[in-house]
């Protein structure tokens, strides 16, 4: 299942999600959500490409289970809610289940993103990752903060594996925040972290690696670059 951008993506003249996939969702969430999530959406309508598509996602996303709230914010007007939620871009969407878990997108989550939102939603409403006991021990025991960004495009088959991981990480341990960056929304981004390649994990700022890893790889390669900038 996947969000398509571009051209189809012609904002308040029709739908996001396909009437099969709304179908399709509708089931997914009703089987699989257990509290409910909330999807705070930062924008700005006139200034920000894409940020009426972003809201238009969550509110659609919003209707096809009770469970599920969406609550627009305006980036200025909302400056002060903006800036404790460390939101300093957008379009912004941040999921908060029974408490914010850092799980952040930054840019629209179309292409293979978009199961990855979904994904991330159930995860949310569960308040726990899918990651096996071990792995999530291994975060859980993490004792200092880390700032996790993903850069993606939409058409990169590999980026979800590490934008999945990170935010599951991000839901194990609340020292973790973890961001999924679109590279074409933010090229600023791109360009001051060097992104030549996606997926690019860069940690707190300072420290990154290029390329998809297996989970349990991703996991202890950042551990490990945390702990080993550790003074």
């Amino acid at each position: 299942m996947k969000l398509i951008r571009g051209a189809e993506f012609e904002a308040e003249k029709m739908p996001l999600i396909k009437d099969r996939d709304r179908k399709i969702l509708k089931t997914r969430f009703g089987r699989s959500l257990v509290n409910p999530v909330r999807l705070l959406v930062f924008t700005q309508e006139h200034e920000c490409e894409y940020c009426a598509e972003v809201r238009m996602l969550a509110e659609e996303l919003a209707s096809l289970d009770e469970r599920l709230r969406a609550e627009v914010y305006d980036f200025r007007s909302d400056a002060d809610l903006a800036e404790k939620l460390k939101v300093d871009k957008i379009p912004a969407l941040l999921l908060f289940g029974e408490r914010e878990y850092g799980v952040r997108f930054f840019g629209i989550p179309s292409g293979y993103e978009f199961t990855t939102l979904v994904e991330d939603i159930i995860d949310v409403s569960r308040g726990s990752s899918r990651f096996p006991p071990r792995v999530k021990e291994n975060v859980r025991k993490l004792d200092r903060p880390a700032h996790i960004q993903v850069f993606v495009t939409p058409t990169c088959p590999y980026c979800p594996m590490a934008v999945r991981a990170s935010h599951q990480m991000a839901i194990e341990n609340d020292k973790i925040t973890a961001d999924m960056i679109e590279a074409l929304e933010f090229p600023h981004l791109a360009n001051r972290y060097q992104v030549m390649a996606v997926p690019k994990t860069v940690i707190n700022g300072e420290l990154s690696f290029e390329g998809a890893l297996p989970e349990p790889v991703f996991v202890e390669q950042i551990l490990a670059m945390v702990r080993s900038a550790k003074s």
